[in-house]
């Protein structure tokens, strides 16, 4: 059996299972004169402006459908969606723009997106569509700020350490956009946000750094994050300031639960991990395998993550009463530290110290690979390994340990082979892994 093979199979039916086209068509239709969204029932004759907004990876695949759903019905739309990953429109406008680390092209778009979610009155809808990556490509400055601070301060929480909790809960405080402030601008209009999750535990306040949902974080909460990870001396004078600007009371906190802005704003999740990982475990159990879920909450450190997961599979591969080939699955998202010079992402770095830690256990394959199909800043999604990755590398005269100390997982791979590349996905709901155990 070609595990390697299967484990990737098993990882694109998960993603199939999420692409935004089929999730957007399964939650937005029209009957008569009545818009359905979710189970909202929207009399399109009492609506006068229809406006379409949004933010993240899957932005204009999903941004296509409520074109086609809706057509001439739609006044105006503007998406900002990651390079490489737009298509033309009728009625919505797409533009791309820098992600992980925001540019102006995302600046221009945001500000594009507050302008038109400013127009709307009460007897308008605005159709708001977040999915992942929606945090950094949402990009504006606070005051006094500039583009390359903006660059400077999220690349220094993306190589920190610290969880997109924590990430947001600084990006929030630097934005007039994000933590809620999108519906803040839309009030009073009538806004459904349809949402693809990309966060543990599915936190509306999390996903793209909550633009249309209360915010619970405070100016205090972002000093804390910098002083934990040790980034005050290192960020920009002008943005610290701002933020202890704050903290003093000289710049609005973001809008809290319970604020008039929400009263008619709904959020709605359409797509998640959980998705992706039930019709993963369907493409198992047809591969024949006996397959278990384990979890939608696999995160903590990339390197003690990897540990765990395959002393969890050697534990499965020695009961006896577990039947055989088997199948783990995990979602979520690990959260890797680079200290090093090399390239490379979450998934391939934990694949590759998941080869180091196999190379004497036959029987094990493991995969390790973003749904959105771009781990990291590199070309691939992931990577797929067992115990012959070491052998293979020694052939070669590659040192794998040379290239984990290095954080260079993808030129390993690039070399030894074992890259999982599917090409912008267009959706975005965090990582899979698949164990397989014969």
């Amino acid at each position: 059996m070609n595990s390697k093979m299967i484990a990737e199979q098993i990882f694109l039916a998960g993603v199939k299972s999420v692409e935004p086209d089929k999730l957007i068509r399964r939650h937005v239709y029209i009957e008569g004169i009545l818009l359905f969204i979710s189970g909202i029932q929207l009399p399109l004759d009492t609506i006068n402006h229809i406006y379409v907004i949004g933010a993240g990876k899957a932005g204009a695949v999903m941004a296509k459908e409520i074109d086609d759903i809706l057509g001439d019905r739609i006044t105006e739309g503007h998406v900002v969606v990651k390079y490489g990953h737009a298509c033309d429109l009728k009625h919505i406008e797409v533009y791309e723009a820098g992600h992980p680390v925001p540019d102006n092209n995302g600046l221009l778009a945001t500000q594009q997106i507050l302008a038109i979610a400013g127009k709307a009155d009460s007897n308008d809808l605005i159709i708001c569509l977040i999915s992942g990556g929606g945090s950094a490509l949402l990009a504006d400055l606070p005051e006094g700020g500039n583009i390359s601070d903006l660059i400077i301060t999220n690349s220094l929480l993306l190589k920190s350490g610290a969880d997109i909790q924590e990430m947001n809960a600084v990006r929030k405080h630097l934005s007039k956009v994000k933590g809620g402030q999108l519906a803040t601008a839309a009030y009073p209009a009538v806004l459904v946000s349809l949402v693809l999750s990309d966060v543990i535990g599915d936190e509306l306040d999390t996903i793209a750094s909550g633009p249309t949902v209360p915010d619970t974080t405070t100016f205090e909460d972002a000093i804390r994050v910098l002083e934990k990870y040790n980034l005050l001396k290192d960020i920009p004078q002008g943005h610290l300031e701002y933020l202890q600007g704050g903290v003093a009371g000289a710049h609005p906190e973001t809008p809290k639960p319970g604020s008039p802005v929400f009263n008619d704003t709904h959020n709605i999740i359409i797509g998640s991990n959980t998705i992706a990982l039930e019709a993963a475990c369907k493409k198992a159990v047809e591969s024949g395998l006996n397959a278990f879920s384990i979890t939608t909450e696999l995160q903590g450190d990339t390197m003690e993550a990897a540990h765990r997961l395959v002393e969890t599979a050697i534990k499965y591969q020695k009961d006896p009463s577990v039947k055989k080939p088997c199948c783990l699955l995990f979602g979520g998202e690990t959260t890797l530290r680079v200290t090093g010079s090399g390239i490379g992402g979450r998934n391939q770095h934990m694949a590759l110290h998941a080869a180091w830690l196999l190379h004497d256990k036959e029987g094990i394959t493991f995969l390790s690979a973003g749904t959105d199909g771009n781990d990291g800043p590199t070309t691939a999604a992931g990577a797929v390994v067992d115990t012959k990755t070491r052998e293979q590398a020694l052939l070669q005269d590659l040192d794998m340990n040379t290239y984990l100390q290095d954080f260079d997982s993808f030129h390993f791979f690039e070399k030894a082979g074992g890259h999982i590349v599917t090409g912008p996905t267009m959706t975005n709901v965090m990582d899979l892994v698949v164990i397989i155990i014969e």
